[in-house]
Formats: C-alpha cells, sequence, structure tokens
C-alpha cells in the first residue's frame, strides 16, 4: 500500500492496482493556509476511486469532475449534500453531459456500497457527511471526513454532550474491524482539546497505522502527539506526514 499525502485531508492511498483518493479540493479559498499539493498522475486506465465525504470548500472541489477525461474507469463516491453543489448548471458550464451522472454515486451515511472488488461503508459524522470505510483486497481503510469528537470553548454543554456521544457510537462500530489504516481528524482550532477524538480512536480501535490530519499545516502537533509517554505504545503505528506530496510504502 503506498499513501501520498496531498494537503490538509487529501490523501491517495494506492492499493490492489487501484487508486482512491479523499476528500480532495485545490488547496485555496481559505484565508491564511493555501496548498499546492498536486494529484499524481496515473496511467489512462487505472481504475480510481474519488471520496469526498461532505461539501465543505476544504473537503470537496468540482475539479475532481475534470479527471474523468483522463481516466476511462474512475467512479466518484460523494456524500448526498454534495449534490447541491453538483447540479445541471454546474455540469453543463464545466462541459459535461449526462454522462457524467453515471459515474457519479451519492451516498448516506450507515450503507454499505460494492464496486466490484471494493466495499464501502458509510458512518454518520459529527460534522457533515458521512465517514468512509473501504475494504479492498482485504484490506480495510477508515476516512473520517470530519467525524471528530468536537468540543468547542463556548458552545453549550447540550452541544457538547451531543458531539461527545455521537462521536463515541460511531467509533465504537469501528472497534472489531481493525482497519489497516486510519485517517483520523487532529484540529489544532480545538486548542486544549484537539487530541479528544484522536485519544479515543486509539483506545477503541485496532488499527495497523494512523495517520493524523486536518492539522492547518500544524505539522509539529503529530510529533508532540507521539512523544508523550501515555503513547509511547502507539508510536510505531502514528505517521508522520508533515509536507505536500510526501509519500510512504507501508507493508
Amino acid at each position: 500500500m503506498k499513501i501520498t499525502y496531498i494537503h490538509h485531508s487529501t490523501f491517495c492511498v494506492e492499493l490492489e492496482g487501484k487508486v482512491f483518493v479523499f476528500d480532495y479540493y485545490n488547496g485555496k479559498g481559505l484565508p491564511g493556509c493555501e496548498y499546492h499539493g498536486k494529484i499524481p498522475e496515473y496511467p489512462k486506465d487505472t481504475p480510481i476511486y474519488v471520496f469526498a465525504s461532505h461539501s465543505h470548500r476544504d473537503h470537496f472541489h468540482a475539479e475532481v469532475l475534470e479527471w474523468s477525461r483522463r481516466y476511462s474507469q474512475i467512479h466518484y463516491i460523494f456524500a448526498k449534500e454534495v449534490r447541491r453543489k453538483l447540479g445541471n448548471s454546474v455540469l453543463k458550464r464545466m462541459g459535461f453531459d449526462e454522462t457524467i451522472k453515471g459515474k457519479i454515486i451519492y451516498v448516506k451515511a450507515g450503507e454499505k456500497y460494492g464496486f466490484e472488488d471494493v466495499t464501502v461503508e458509510t458512518l454518520i459524522s459529527t460534522d457533515s457527511g458521512v465517514a468512509f470505510l473501504v475494504t479492498v483486497g482485504g484490506k480495510v481503510i477508515y476516512h473520517a471526513g470530519d467525524l471528530n469528537w468536537w468540543q468547542w470553548e463556548g458552545e453549550t454543554e447540550e452541544f457538547n454532550r451531543h458531539q461527545e456521544k455521537v462521536y463515541k457510537e460511531q467509533i465504537d462500530i469501528l472497534a472489531d474491524r481493525k482497519p489497516d489504516v486510519s485517517f483520523v481528524v487532529v484540529d489544532p482550532r480545538q486548542e486544549r482539546d484537539k487530541f479528544l477524538g484522536i485519544d479515543y480512536f486509539l483506545q477503541q480501535v485496532e488499527t495497523g497505522y494512523v495517520i493524523p490530519m486536518h492539522l492547518w499545516k500544524q505539522y509539529h502537533l503529530i510529533e508532540e502527539y507521539r512523544s508523550r509517554a501515555e503513547h509511547e505504545k502507539d508510536q510505531a503505528r502514528i505517521l508522520l506526514f508533515e509536507q505536500e506530496n510526501q509519500s510512504m510504502v507501508l507493508e
């Protein structure tokens, strides 16, 4: 399995002759945090699966549809809410006819979908859209999207309790799944609570590797987390991606 960090929450996973792209956006439009990562190029007949967990501008950009002009075996797996961003007028403006719609499937939370030898399961997000659990060739990949324990200073106690409840319910679903690779949110904007989500994830889920994401370029937080005494047993499986287009090959 080869993993390439593009930027923010965007990753390419190469596995079993296929490519899985998660939550691509073009790196622009967020004040003070611009990215320049690029999707690698692959042979034109490569099976490509493009996932969008939700429609937030740091997780989705319609540019991904342009890739269908190059790759003949491309599949789009978008959360249902993305449909609102891709109305007929948008597709027409991009120069697409009705055939592009046949390449897109819109998914909702709590469902299971099959694509030949690829299985996609979805979880409820604590923010918007879904999280993905993808199985191919006996390997399992988890991508959280914005599923996280979003506890915020200034929010109501009711809001924060609800976030905790839903997050724990969804992560507990993964407890017996043993994903090989898990992409998990660590958001510095949560300040002292930024590690709540990944802490609970590692307590509950037996994952091969975990990759912190959604870091807003504050990559030092990965090493900060790994270096804590209570995480000593997890150090080897917490992977450090700290620059755009960095790749790792995992056994």
